[in-house]
């Protein structure tokens, strides 16, 4: 599966994150109402978004997220933890380590960017899984707009001493052609 495909729509174009995509990217993420219902809510901090975008860069998973109409770059998102078949279910990827620009929250751009992401995905895994923090209710809310089922609930470290209990949800190719974001 390609982790780093580029991708458009109707109002945004997902391409794969760069070296020189930091300060954009660090504009929108020096907010810190952005990060303030996430784990990791010191996010918007330098060092820490830092640590954050040199794993995506190293990762090889990271979309930028650009509005088409002013050229933005407006938030990212990443493909992640591919596993051919972990689990007898068939080839699944995760999705994660998304955020936006409070200019982009409501009016669709998350959405856009999940149908466009899942449609990808779907291409070539079973299904994909999205882990979320539990108090993270804003983006539990709109995984559940999208069609995303509940699974599991999993506690974990997130920087040491500091546990976080994470949500787990899945759509599958089903699901997906059926569900919110097939049109």
């Amino acid at each position: 599966m390609d982790l780093q495909p580029t991708l458009e729509g109707e109002r945004l174009l997902l391409r794969p994150l760069r070296e020189d995509d930091w300060d954009a990217l660090f504009a929108v993420a020096a907010d810190p109402l952005v990060w303030a219902v996430h784990p990791a809510h010191d996010r918007w901090q330098e060092p820490v978004f830092r640590e954050y975008f040199a794993n995506a860069i190293r990762n090889r998973g990271a979309l930028a997220v650009i509005d088409k109409a002013s050229g933005d770059i407006v938030g990212a998102s990443q493909f992640y933890d591919y596993q051919p078949d972990e689990d007898g279910r068939g080839p699944s990827v995760e999705i994660g380590f998304t955020f936006l620009a409070r200019s982009h929250w409501g009016g669709g751009t998350n959405r856009e960017m999940k149908r466009l992401m899942l449609a990808h995905a779907l291409e070539n895994v079973r299904y994909v899984r999205f882990r979320i923090g539990e108090t993270n209710l804003r983006s539990r809310r709109a995984m559940e707009k999208i069609g995303g089922k509940l699974t599991a609930r999993r506690q974990q470290e997130i920087k040491a001493g500091q546990p976080s209990t994470n949500v787990y949800y899945e759509i599958d190719q089903a699901g997906f052609a059926s569900g919110p974001l097939s049109s």
